[in-house]
């Protein structure tokens, strides 16, 4: 029988709670006075529908005590995504499920009405999955999607996420079954276009 190991790489802290900066997004850790901005953000009708949460009312003290402890987890990292242009609060981006013997974890990301469409989500993606692949030591980062929200596809794609499958009919939303796709970016692949693929591609054909 082989007797391979897992190769090396150094061990991830998902202690630390960082701040990542970018030209139009930053990334802080929470803290309990982000509640009431994420109440409003998790109420919005397109944020439910396009992620699948729940429509229910999660309450304002819930969500205190959930933000506010956000810095004492060990295993996760939960960042605010702040649109610095004008220094709201506009979403969060999320490493957990984190597997700490295959160096992997599941990434999820949400952008409120206030950050939309103006390139906000795609440089938030970028920003804390390199933290996972270039602080972390991580090998592997995947998330779902749903097949009705193409533009969140399409910013994931953008910063290397490679499809892998579909789970069918895995959402049931407005009277039908909405299939989720499964996409994956691994530490060679982002160690070669740094979150941006299509950079790459035009470099390579000279364009």
């Amino acid at each position: 029988m082989s007797s391979a190991t897992t190769p090396s790489a150094p061990a991830a802290d998902f202690s630390v709670k960082p701040v990542l900066t970018g030209e139009k997004a930053l990334l802080r850790p929470f803290t309990a006075e982000d509640a009431p901005v994420m109440t409003r953000i998790l109420a919005d009708p397109e944020v439910i529908r396009l992620t699948g949460s729940p429509a229910v009312e999660f309450g304002e003290e819930r969500l205190r005590s959930w933000y506010g402890s956000r810095g004492e987890q060990t295993d996760r990292l939960d960042l605010g995504v702040v649109d610095r242009a004008s220094g709201e609060l506009v979403g969060e981006a999320v490493l957990f499920d984190w597997d700490r013997h295959n160096r992997n974890c599941t990434f999820r990301i949400l952008i409120g009405p206030g950050g939309r469409d103006r390139g906000l989500g795609t440089e938030a993606v970028r920003l804390i999955v390199g933290y996972a692949f270039e602080r972390l030591g991580l090998h592997r980062v995947s998330l779902w999607v749903f097949v009705h929200n193409p533009r969140a596809r399409r910013a994931y794609e953008k910063a290397g996420f490679v499809a892998e499958g579909v789970e069918r009919e895995a959402l049931w939303q407005g009277g039908g079954w909405i299939d989720a796709v499964r996409m994956a970016v691994l530490a060679p692949e982002w160690a070669v276009h740094r979150g941006r693929p299509e950079a790459g591609v035009l470099s390579s054909t000279g364009l």
